[in-house]
């Protein structure tokens, strides 16, 4: 690797697998040392994949120290604004400084439209929305403090700029981050912070799963609606992407390279999203 991120620190919540994982291992080997969040336990009912446990945080751990950085991991729900607060501040405490927040934790959970609960509805908006707005809330300020400027990252989702089919509150979501974003970049500019948001469409994770591919089946079988299914279908021969695929993108919106850059939704997504 580079070293593009020499003497940096990032905040990473979703951290403990996929692509929270991925971003963790990347910002390290460019140099980075990770403050680490992840609910590491049960998510909500809603939810048609297995959560992440203690054991999976503690291999992220191990994965960042094999490459010589340093990480501070801890167990928060990104629901709990003053937990995450809790998590930047011993971060910051340990490791001196904040330059980069990679707001990554999310849930989906396929269903028809008919079939949503307003249970789920709020789960699935408190986790990807307030809990987005946590994060960065969390860290911000300890970036505007460093006075060295910074880069925060939200990921989104393909849903977030055309739509997942039988995923509305998902969808809403997902576009609510991407307006996020561009809104967070507009007021933090001035500090010299980048604030952009990520795209992508599917990837190998526990939320790309075969119980996901199952739930959503069942939904477009529901709904009768099979055509729906084809709306994300990519341009290129790559189907799905990695979670180090992402994690790539990331790292470049992280670094110096991408300085000019801000309020940009940027899509990892095979051209999926484009007609």
């Amino acid at each position: 690797m580079t070293g593009r991120l020499a003497g940096k620190v990032a905040f990473i919540t979703g951290a403990a697998r996929g692509q929270g994982r991925a971003h963790a291992v990347r910002m390290a080997n460019e140099g980075a040392d990770v403050i680490a969040v992840d609910i590491a336990g049960e998510l909500p009912a809603c939810v048609p994949y297995d959560s992440a446990t203690p054991e999976d945080l503690k291999e992220t751990v191990r994965l960042v120290e094999a490459t010589g950085r340093t990480i501070v991991a801890s167990v928060v729900d990104t629901r709990d604004h003053d937990g995450l607060r809790r998590a930047v501040d011993d971060g910051v405490a340990a490791l001196g400084r904040l330059d980069i927040i990679i707001a990554n934790a999310g849930i989906t959970s396929p269903r028809a439209w008919d079939a949503i609960t307003a249970d789920e509805f709020r789960d699935v908006m408190d986790i990807n929305v307030t809990g987005t707005w946590n994060t960065v809330m969390a860290g911000a300020q300890k970036i505007i403090d460093g006075g060295r400027g910074g880069s925060i990252i939200l990921i989104s989702s393909a849903a977030g700029v055309k739509f997942q089919p039988f995923m509305i509150h998902y969808t809403a979501s997902k576009h609510a981050v991407t307006g996020m974003a561009r809104a967070f970049a507009a007021e933090l500019g001035k500090h010299s912070i980048r604030v952009n948001s990520v795209h992508p469409g599917p990837v190998v994770t526990p939320m790309g799963s075969p119980g996901m591919v199952e739930a959503i089946a069942k939904a477009a079988e529901a709904d009768g609606n099979h055509a729906l299914l084809n709306v994300l279908t990519p341009f290129l021969p790559t189907w799905v992407a990695q979670p180090e695929d992402i994690a790539d993108a990331v790292c470049w919106l992280a670094s110096d390279e991408s300085k000019l850059v801000t309020a940009q939704a940027i899509s990892v997504d095979q051209g999926s999203t484009q007609y």
